[in-house]
């Protein structure tokens, strides 16, 4: 649940974009920060705009100058969005356009948040096939860095997308699907944000469901030993492991005609503030650590909760961070993992934040993490108010070694050299990229170095 404290800062923050007007703003003698939610990403844009309808956002790309950035939540860490120039808030373009009940599809406006995106299509008896456990980015941001649920045979986000619309660079509006401009589509899929502004999305849903949340807490070389069952068994299987302690725990959900019993949205972080606290009072022993908590952990129950499937994938994540993930052949999974926790147990006693793995199925889109091939994700993270750097720098190596691809939307190193050994229809989006946006008017520094241009 959203404290009053947050829900007053969130409410300060739509209020200033409602007092904008519709279009760009002139440029302060002192800019306003932005800053993404963990605080690691930080801009300060001369201009910023949130369009209330399509025609002011193509007025907005027809006349504004110089770098232009879309924003959603801000739930990304790599730098996409900072620029000095104008960044773009699609809050305003949300909500539920149409629904085609024969195909079990909807149009939704792009600036559309995920945890606002389930009821509207329950009312219409459909809902989506899978959903990340953070709810509270835009569906274009989603979109643009290939955001996954979990499930060994269930793709990412950007793979339910049959149709969208693009506002480009000139304020033209291009429809793409499998059809129609279907090259286009096929980069669009996961677009980063490079090749216009996205600002409606079809997706293939399904009908309506239920599902069933089991927890369970077991020492970590029990999960891993039956990580790969239990995920071929379940529809959603993922793990977290909770470095110095020996634990972790299974999240499975599978779907259900049992009674809702939950419809609050738990919090995987839950915990967390007690484990930097065990990790304080107990940092001169390691080996104490892992016995005491070790041993508390054995005694938590299994928890089981049944919820509409929108209400039960997504977690709250109260207590900050800055996270690494990189998405894996999935045979490769356990290997890295191993050799990853090795390096922080050995190297990083400080760390108290649990890895998270998730399995999800190959896709053909051209810029998707999962492109060809069935996929573990492994993900890291640390504290917001503690340095990251070293950890992850240490790390990385490893998820590399293991021909890991970064998710697009959390930290990493990898240069447009590495990136295109990677996507072998590279040269193929830089090519639409610089078709649809002659100017690089959506390219900040970033993904300038990106696509080396």
């Amino acid at each position: 649940m959203q404290t009053r404290r947050n829900f007053l800062q969130q409410l300060m923050g739509a209020a200033a974009v409602m007092a904008m007007p519709p279009c760009a703003l002139s440029a302060n003698t002192q800019p306003l920060p932005w800053r993404n939610w963990s605080g690691s990403q930080v801009c300060y844009p001369n201009t910023r705009s949130a369009p209330a309808d399509l025609a002011q956002l193509q007025s907005l790309l027809k006349q504004a100058n110089g770098v232009i950035r879309p924003v959603g939540s801000g739930h990304s860490f790599m730098p996409l969005v900072p620029t000095d120039d104008t960044i773009v808030s699609l809050s305003r373009l949300a909500g539920l356009i149409s629904v085609d009940q024969t195909r079990q599809q909807a149009r939704v406006w792009a600036g559309t948040r995920l945890g606002d995106i389930g009821e509207p299509l329950a009312n219409q008896g459909q809902a989506l096939v899978n959903m990340p456990d953070i709810d509270e980015q835009s569906l274009a941001g989603a979109i643009a860095t290939a955001t996954h649920g979990t499930g060994a045979q269930l793709t990412c986000m950007s793979d339910h997308v049959v149709g969208l619309q693009l506002v480009l660079a000139n304020g033209d509006l291009l429809e793409c699907n499998a059809k129609q401009n279907t090259d286009v589509f096929k980069a669009a899929q996961v677009n980063l944000g490079a090749l216009g502004i996205v600002s409606q999305v079809t997706l293939q849903n399904q009908a309506s469901y239920k599902l069933k949340r089991e927890t369970t807490w077991l020492p970590i070389e029990e999960i891993l030993d039956n990580a790969e069952t239990l995920a071929d068994n379940n529809r959603n299987f993922e793990f977290y492991f909770i470095p110095f302690t020996g634990m972790g725990f299974i999240d499975i959900q599978n779907i259900t005609d049992d009674e809702i019993t939950v419809i609050d949205k738990l919090d995987q972080n839950d915990g967390a503030e007690d484990l930097k606290t065990a990790r304080d009072i107990l940092s001169w022993s390691p080996k104490l650590r892992e016995l005491v908590l070790g041993t508390y952990m054995k005694t938590l129950p299994k928890e089981v909760n049944v919820a509409n499937s929108w209400q039960n994938y997504a977690s709250e994540r109260n207590v900050r961070f800055n996270e690494m993930e990189y998405h894996l052949p999935r045979e490769n999974m356990i290997p890295a993992f191993k050799e990853i926790r090795q390096v922080v147990e050995t190297q990083f006693p400080e760390v108290f934040f649990p890895f998270e793995v998730r399995y999800i199925k190959s896709d053909d889109i051209w810029l998707s993490p999962f492109y060809k091939r069935e996929t573990c994700s492994i993900a890291v993270h640390r504290y917001y108010k503690e340095s990251h750097q070293a950890m992850f720098a240490a790390i990385e190596p490893i998820m590399q070694k293991y021909q890991g691809r970064p998710h697009w939307g959390k930290l990493n190193t990898m240069k447009a050299e590495q990136f295109s050994q990677h996507y072998e229809h590279w040269q193929r989006f830089n090519e639409i990229r610089r078709e649809l946006d002659p100017k690089g008017k959506f390219l900040n520094t970033y993904l300038s170095s990106v696509f080396n241009t």
